[in-house]
């Protein structure tokens, strides 16, 4: 009798357990919510039951019937930011309550190893002012992150084990580096929380995070397992699929505010505009995903790196391609990074300098997204030239008004018809009655009498001091095509 009873006792509690709602791990005490709008919660429950939510803000009921594969969702309004925490209770017949829930902003950081450089660094890649943001971790109420393992799958996964952290001295270090400098500026400006959402793979390519369908349409890269791993045999960080399926699409159902991308040194060497295309299909890919709309997407330069080569040109045609690509996709905007190195980080591929990529990504945030006109975001960039004599004249968008400095200008070369480039003088140059000569900026080079090209910056690693009246820097470029 007593082993019946036993045996029923387990048999309870095996419904009891079936019946509880499960949730996704992102979906967690601590979690940020998207303010203002309507935050999908979803997860998993027994086939047909009905899920009751219930928030502390609100005194709306939401409703969902699980499917007959379990699978369940709801859109909750949210309310605007703020530091008062909050509760969501999911019910279905089995209480399940998270706490400490905050109103805020919910950026995606994305991409490789510099984007997923945590505050306290890689081993031999220190990220600079570590001691700093642990010591004042605590100024800083309502900055939390996630961050997703990176792994590789086959199949899309719904889930992955994750945990919602709060920023403090004990918690700083773990985040990206990128994405925590990013919320602090975003932080302090709006003064409301901000949620990051770390989904990134050091080494990976811009085709890691591509679907199946994305992959056999645009690229000739193929799907299967053994295929996949024969395709990159060397690295499985450069794989491609595998991580989009493993690490990026569990968090495919969260509301977001917008995308951070920071990737670029794994394509390197791609042939011709196809970077530029392939990050225009991630990025509509992403966007349909996400279904949010044309979310904004904020993505950052790679930095000088040496590639075997300092003078060669590899980086700078990456570089090149990240450019075309912002002008190529919707609602987008480039971080210039030329200046973010130091000349002893000439073989550094994670550079130090993380808090001004940062600080950068938040005044695109600020200017484009929450509509802070007043803050400067633009790096300038190659407009247009003209050639008189031995000297090129150039002029360029986005200088705000002003060039930080008229004389000592690096980074600049000129070459004639022999296509051999040399080092070139750079400074400002006005002549009365304005017209073309007004705020430009004169080039010459005594190697080169007669002029048909300029380049700048266009080196693997070459660092130039040219920026403008917010102190954002010239992004690389080249006149000639060769």
């Amino acid at each position: 009798m007593k082993k019946i009873l036993w045996m029923l006792a387990l048999a309870l509690l095996s419904v009891s357990a079936q019946a509880k709602v499960r949730l996704p791990h992102i979906l967690g005490d601590r979690m940020i919510l998207q303010q203002n709008t309507e935050a999908r919660l979803w997860g998993w429950a027994k086939a047909g039951k009905t899920v009751k939510v219930t928030t502390s803000w609100s005194d709306a009921v939401y409703t969902a019937k699980a499917g007959k594969d379990g699978k369940w969702m709801v859109k909750v309004m949210t309310p605007a930011g703020s530091y008062q925490p909050l509760s969501i209770t999911f019910d279905d017949g089995e209480q399940l309550t998270l706490n400490d829930v905050l109103a805020g902003e919910v950026w995606v950081c994305a991409g490789q190893s510099n984007m997923e450089m945590p505050v306290k660094g890689f081993g031999n890649c220190p990220v600079e002012g570590y001691n700093d943001e642990v010591v004042n971790a605590n100024q800083y109420k309502g900055i939390h992150f996630v961050k997703i393992p990176s792994i590789m799958r086959m199949t899309p996964q719904e889930d992955a084990d994750c945990e919602w952290k709060t920023v403090s001295p004990k918690t700083v270090g773990d985040a990206s580096a990128t994405g925590y400098f990013f919320a602090q500026v975003v932080n302090k400006a709006l003064d409301i929380p901000v949620g990051l959402i770390m989904a990134n793979k050091g080494g990976s390519r811009v085709e890691s995070w591509f679907t199946k369908e994305n992959l056999e349409k645009y690229t000739d890269e193929p799907t299967d397992t053994m295929g996949i791993v024969n395709f990159k045999p060397q690295w499985d960080y450069h794989r491609a699929l595998v991580w989009g399926n493993g690490t990026f699409h569990p968090i495919l159902n969260y509301t977001v505010k917008g995308i951070l991308y920071y990737q670029g040194c794994s394509n390197v060497g791609d042939p011709g505009n196809q970077y530029s295309e392939r990050m225009k299909i991630l990025v509509d890919q992403w966007r349909s995903q996400f279904a949010l709309g044309e979310i904004p997407f904020y993505f950052v330069e790679i930095a000088p790196y040496h590639y075997d080569n300092v003078d060669a040109d590899w980086g700078a045609k990456l570089r090149e391609q990240q450019y075309r690509a912002s002008t190529i996709i919707p609602n987008s905007a480039l971080v210039c990074t030329n200046d973010l190195v130091y000349p002893y980080e000439t073989t550094q591929i994670h550079p130090a300098q993380k808090k001004p990529v940062g600080q950068r990504l938040a005044y695109l945030a600020l200017n484009k997204t929450y509509g802070m006109e007043e803050v400067g975001c633009m790096s300038p960039s190659f407009k247009d030239m003209k050639i008189s004599n031995d000297t090129v004249f150039i002029h360029l968008s986005n200088d705000l008004g002003a060039i930080n400095r008229f004389m000592g200008i690096e980074g600049f070369e000129l070459a004639g018809e022999d296509r051999v480039f040399h080092p070139a003088k750079a400074s400002h140059f006005w002549k009365p009655g304005g017209g073309y000569w007004n705020e430009a900026i004169s080039i010459v080079s005594p190697e080169v009498k007669q002029p048909v090209a300029v380049r700048y910056c266009f080196k693997n690693f070459q660092i130039g001091n040219l920026k403008n009246a917010a102190g954002l820097p010239l992004f690389p470029f080249r006149t000639d095509d060769w």
